[in-house]
């Protein structure tokens, strides 16, 4: 087996002297300790370098693009009709080295334990390499471990200061810390904890001391579950911009798209874990259902998208009233009730006739019939009652003489009182 490896001076490929090794990747590093051993693992065959920084940008630009740089081409047609399998690094680059040069490629989790151990004795297994160049990688690689330790010493730090605050202080190297913050826990266990190792025995006297009287925040285990629950959450961020938002199906959509089916996605994923777990099956044809919805559903939004960029997609409707079209119920006029109504102003005569003026007595007259029978008028007669009036049928001959004299005693008075108001 051969292996390609990339460097920042150039690509190098190794053939592999015991692929046994490769079976057992766990402990392969156990191999590659020391240069000896290295050695008797992988053997450099060939080295192509860069010639300057621009071929070195290229090669870097074209393995981020998917695309095969014009030095690692060469390095393959130096390589000619090898039968044996190449091991890289990226299972995409792989492919297009497949179908270019028609090498059978290998990329999985033993070939990149192999590639971490080949850059552990990167110095002693590439030959030729100048002393400067290497000098640079390894500067360029200090600089970048110091800004992460630096970064999660003080997330340390931080964190356990809620719990045992006076430690930073008492504690200033950050190696130190750390192994005391291992080998504590909590701080009850503070004053049975053996620091000699760690620590002077004045510091570790002073650190004793502090957890008893310290200020810090008590921590239960059931605290201690929750916290590392919502670490192992945070390890990575949200899903629109983690695992699920940068997986290969999300990212084979457009930018404006991926929100929303990095949400499906994980909508669909959760429903294939409940059947994993909970369903008798080993099937997987609903995650192939589930792939294929979610490649109808991005066909659908990207034809969507390019209808409206076209202008063949249908017009938007206008802007309307809102209307709520929940059920509203209205009064039903069929249920009301259909019985005659009385006019207004035929009741202002019933109860005309009904009731007795005030202004009037009733005096019996002499030979007119029956006095009982005449009921006087309350108010003066308009002229609609008198056409009324027209119509009502004659009574008999004794009461029309009742009426008669009820009538001229009315003039009677009227008259008097029209005298009594001149004097």
């Amino acid at each position: 087996m051969l292996v390609l490896f990339e460097t920042a001076a150039g690509y190098a490929v190794f053939k592999v002297l015991s692929e046994k090794k490769l079976k057992h990747s766990e402990n392969l590093y156990l191999d590659f300790q020391n240069p000896e051993s290295a050695a008797k693992i992988v053997k450099l065959k060939h080295f192509q370098k860069f010639k300057d920084m621009t071929d070195a940008l290229a090669g870097a630009t074209a393995a981020v693009e998917g695309k095969i740089s014009k030095t690692l081409k060469k390095v393959l047609k130096k390589l000619g009709d090898v039968q044996e399998d190449l091991a890289v690094s990226d299972a995409k680059l792989g492919s297009l080295i497949k179908d270019k040069f028609q090498f059978s490629c290998v990329s999985n989790s033993a070939i990149q334990e192999l590639m971490r151990c080949i850059r552990s004795q990167m110095e002693s297994l590439i030959v030729g390499l100048p002393d400067r160049e290497l000098s640079a990688m390894s500067l360029a690689l200090l600089d970048d471990l110091d800004k992460e330790l630096n970064n999660y010493i003080m997330r340390a730090r931080e964190w356990y200061g809620w719990h045992f605050p006076e430690l930073t202080k008492i504690v200033t190297d950050n190696f130190a810390f750390a192994r005391t913050v291992i080998a504590i826990g909590d701080k009850v266990n503070a004053a049975k904890c053996d620091l000699s190792k760690i620590l002077p025995e004045e510091v570790e006297q002073e650190v004793k001391d502090a957890a008893e009287i310290s200020m810090g925040t008590e921590i239960s285990e059931d605290d201690i579950m929750n916290i590392k629950f919502l670490c192992e959450q945070s390890k990575h961020d949200t899903p629109k911009y983690g695992l699920i938002y940068h997986a290969s199906l999300v990212g084979q959509t457009t930018a404006k798209n991926k929100g929303k089916l990095s949400r499906m996605l994980a909508a669909k994923a959760a429903l294939a874990i409940r059947v994993d777990a909970l369903g008798e099956g080993t099937d997987c044809e609903l995650g192939e259902e589930h792939k294929a919805k979610l490649m109808m559903r991005m066909q659908q939004l990207e034809d969507k998208s390019a209808r409206r960029i076209s202008g063949t997609g249908k017009m938007q409707a206008k802007w309307e009233r809102y209307e709520n079209k929940s059920q509203v119920f209205t009064y039903n006029t069929a249920a009301d009730s259909t019985l005659p109504s009385v006019s207004k102003k035929r009741k202002l005569v019933d109860g005309a006739e009904e009731r007795p003026s005030k202004l009037l007595k009733i005096e019996p007259v002499d030979g007119a019939g029956d006095a009982s029978a005449v009921e006087p008028a309350k108010k003066k007669k308009k002229k609609h009652q008198e056409e009324d009036a027209d119509h009502i049928p004659d009574l008999n001959a004794s009461q029309t003489s009742s009426d008669a004299t009820g009538e001229k005693k009315k003039k009677k008075k009227k008259k008097k009182h029209a005298e009594d108001t001149d004097d």
